[in-house]
């Protein structure tokens, strides 16, 4: 994918997330919208290059456009990475530089990162010498006691001169010791303005803005300011359909895959039986659905009938139906 296509993509973009972004969630992501940019969970480039798992880069050919984020802070190591996600068919290779959690930390990678500019700007030039897909940096405003002012604005310079392709900045401080990490998403103020100001003052970087987005209405509240891209994480996650489904039509000027939820899940009944036919477990994939009709009438019985028979065993797709039949008779007071 061209830089120009990835910027394109990047308009509206799904947030990489630990234990949620995986390769079943990106398919569901994907029979709502055919254009929003898709990022995988953090994969650890230590876990590519020395642990050979390789497997951890599986994904389907429908996913794209699709992004893989790596952990790590070793060049050499990071850029081994790299290739092995060029190589496998990525769009984009991102470097975290915004995750809050001890054992990113202990690592020395993640938000620490944002300490250490000039390894930042290191990893990202050993990333892009071996690979022709675009390398990107997500990284936060700042963490403790730096001053955001300051340190963004350096922090930016350095990896763009090292030839980061895009940036996407999570508008909040990271608090590396004294917050959990879901605190961490939470606590910290928004300083939307410092990123729009960081998207002025380098205009031949795009900059996708991200944290606290959770309505399209809002991310187009942010195209008016100025900012290229908007990422949007937990909203998406919890209300696939509310979030994604007009993201087609509004961002990207195309017709969605679906009308309705129902098409999306028979969309995915096909996947399900692939997957169930390789062994695979009803649960993998239905947990992230969980979400898809958040604030409709009866969306509490389809949540339960997942939550509580997709592990057992021999579950298959006749599940799905009978999750829709149970919603569609719930007691509309009580659900």
């Amino acid at each position: 994918m061209t830089l120009n296509a990835a910027t394109a993509a990047a308009r509206l973009s799904t947030a990489p997330m630990m234990d949620w972004t995986d390769r079943h969630c990106r398919f569901f992501h994907r029979q709502i919208s055919r254009h929003a940019l898709l990022y995988t969970e953090m994969v650890t480039a230590p876990a590519l290059v020395r642990g050979g798992a390789v497997h951890l880069l599986e994904y389907s050919p429908e996913e794209h456009p699709v992004a893989l984020q790596l952990g790590g802070s070793d060049p050499v190591e990071l850029a081994k990475a790299a290739r092995l996600g060029a190589q496998a068919g990525y769009d984009e290779i991102n470097l975290n530089v915004g995750c809050p959690s001890d054992r990113v930390q202990s690592g020395t990678f993640g938000a620490v990162l944002m300490r250490s500019p000039d390894l930042v700007a290191e990893c990202v030039s050993a990333m892009k010498a071996v690979v022709d897909v675009p390398v990107t940096v997500k990284c936060r405003i700042g963490v403790d006691e730096q001053d955001p002012e300051t340190v963004l604005p350096d922090f930016i310079a350095r990896v763009v001169n090292a030839g980061c392709d895009y940036l996407i900045v999570h508008a909040r401080k990271a608090w590396l010791q004294g917050l959990s990490p879901k605190e961490n998403r939470d606590i910290p103020p928004l300083d939307y303005d410092l990123v729009l100001r960081m998207v002025e003052a380098f205009p031949d970087t795009p900059m996708s803005i991200n944290g606290g987005i959770e309505t399209l209405d809002a991310a187009q509240a942010l195209f008016d300011r100025g900012v290229n891209g908007v990422m949007i994480g937990r909203a998406a996650y919890h209300r696939p359909w509310g979030v994604l489904s007009e993201v087609d039509a509004r961002i990207f000027g195309v017709e969605p895959p679906s009308s309705t939820r129902e098409g999306v899940i028979d969309a995915m009944r096909p996947y399900i039986e692939a997957h169930l036919a390789t062994g695979g477990k009803l649960h993998q994939i239905t947990r992230h659905m969980l979400g898809l009709f958040a604030g409709q009438p009866g969306a509490r019985q389809w949540r339960r009938v997942l939550s509580e028979k997709a592990n057992r065993p021999g579950m298959g797709v006749a599940l799905l139906d009978e999750a829709l039949d149970r919603m569609h008779h719930a007691d509309p007071v009580t659900g």
